[in-house]
């Protein structure tokens, strides 16, 4: 068959490249109605031209999910896609990250996997972004029509769930429908899987169902310090003790996991420490997982999560079926295991009640106390709060963790009680974390 012939127009689409028959499957779905599609549904070919030519999707994260994410979206027929991953590319990565070769070792994974994307479909324009999800402005994710994360972050979900409400428009207390950007987020661990949908402002958000998600595993210090049992104490003492004490790169130089000079010092140091009390088991690659808090990933587990993400974002796009409801589990641990469920929304929820929370602490409690519980509260799990208060209409900052300068300045305040700092009952305190492109805000209610 000639060139010719392979690029003849498909519906009208042929100065993209098409040739025909290449779109026949999404029209499949398009342009003829059937038992499963939405109530109000009406069958059309602008909908195809619309996925084609329009539709703007952003991939965050270019890992493992993500690379899955872009070769399922590209392939159905997105052509307007940017992602997001401010990782470079590890030998460790290629057994699972599909986009990538040894020869990319180093690179940027969202250039290297745009790269590949667009060299290999014809039509699509991927745009990578080396960069953190942070350094974008709101103006930037206003942009899309539809958001999907393929995250091994729980911090940089909440930060892009945090995002996407605070660009949610109310009219006198109604919500404009028209400022709502969807949010499908795939997560995986070993062989389980999660995908759900999440329509900022009308169902469950990130920060909703905050408790779903299991707590860091931390060993405890004494056990590390004096009677480490497992590789991974041997490996956390020389991370947590050895590193600071010794400074093997130079003063004030933090560890990287991503530094292979880093994680062989640590290694070696691991396998020193293990030695002595008789502890084997110890790799290069376990000391990478452990000092990265690596979670075990399996490409088939991957690749069925993307496609249920995938599926979603074309559902959503097109209108053509009602999308999850909103919440699929997906286990194949022992056999093959899958189930939905409605997660509900949080009435007072920090992210998206527009509500402001209460803290309930007595006058005399310390404002130590109030950082501990931002901190530890299954619903809240702040990493850094900084907190400051508007006292004789002046506004002041109570503690601030992240400047070194002003946390020295603060952290007096940390032992007096919050009757010592001013505050009165009813007082608002507005709340900074990592976690949030927001300020959150929280009513202090005195308890007797």
């Amino acid at each position: 068959m000639k060139e010719a012939d392979l690029m003849s127009v498909d519906g009208g689409y042929g100065d993209t490249g098409d040739w025909e028959g290449r779109w026949s499957h999404v029209k499949t779905f398009l342009e003829r109605s059937g038992p499963f599609t939405h109530p109000d549904f009406e069958p059309s070919t602008e909908l195809l031209q619309f996925l084609l030519e329009t539709c703007k999707v952003l991939i965050i994260g270019a890992g493992g999910l993500g690379c899955e994410l872009l070769k399922d979206l590209a392939l159905t027929g997105f052509r307007q896609i940017d992602i997001i991953d401010m990782d470079t590319i590890d030998v460790s990565n290629l057994n699972r990250q599909f986009l990538f070769r040894s020869k990319d070792v180093g690179r940027p994974k969202a250039e290297v996997a745009a790269d590949f994307i667009n060299s290999r479909i014809p039509g699509c324009n991927v745009v990578p972004h080396f960069k953190k999800i942070q350094d974008f402005s709101d103006t930037f994710y206003r942009q899309f029509h539809i958001v999907v994360c393929g995250l091994d972050s729980i911090i940089a979900r909440r930060w892009i769930n945090g995002m996407l409400i605070s660009l949610l428009n109310f009219e006198e207390s109604t919500l404009d429908p028209s400022s709502i950007i969807p949010l499908i987020d795939g997560g995986t661990e070993g062989f389980k899987g999660n995908s759900r949908v999440i329509l900022p402002g009308m169902t469950a958000c990130i920060e909703c169902t905050l408790e779903l998600y299991p707590p860091q595993i931390n060993f405890p210090m004494c056990t590390i310090a004096s009677m480490p049992r497992l590789p991974e104490h041997c490996i956390e003492y020389a991370r947590i003790l050895q590193w600071p004490k010794e400074n093997p790169f130079g003063e004030g130089i933090a560890l990287d996991g991503d530094d292979p000079e880093h994680i062989q010092w640590v290694f070696q140091k691991s396998l020193e420490r293990a030695a002595q009390f008789n502890i084997t088991g110890i790799t290069y690659r376990l000391t990478q997982g452990v000092v990265k808090r690596i979670i075990p990933a399996v490409a088939s587990t991957n690749a069925v999560i993307a496609a249920t993400c995938a599926t979603e974002v074309f559902k959503i796009a097109s209108s053509a079926y009602i999308p999850l409801n909103n919440y699929l589990v997906f286990n194949d641990v022992d056999g093959l295991y899958t189930y939905t469920f409605e997660a509900e929304r949080k009435e007072n929820c920090p992210a998206c009640s527009q509500v402001p929370q209460e803290l309930q602490f007595s006058p005399s409690a310390k404002l130590q106390e109030i950082i501990d519980y931002l901190t530890q509260s299954a619903s809240l799990q702040m990493k850094s709060p900084a907190i400051t208060a508007t006292l004789d209409g002046k506004n002041k900052t109570l503690y601030l963790q992240t400047v070194a300068s002003i946390e020295e300045r603060t952290r007096p305040n940390l032992s007096k009680t919050l009757k010592e700092l001013g505050l009165a009952n009813g007082q608002e305190l507005a709340v900074a974390d990592i976690t949030t492109p927001q300020t959150v805000l929280f009513k202090l209610q005195f308890t007797s």
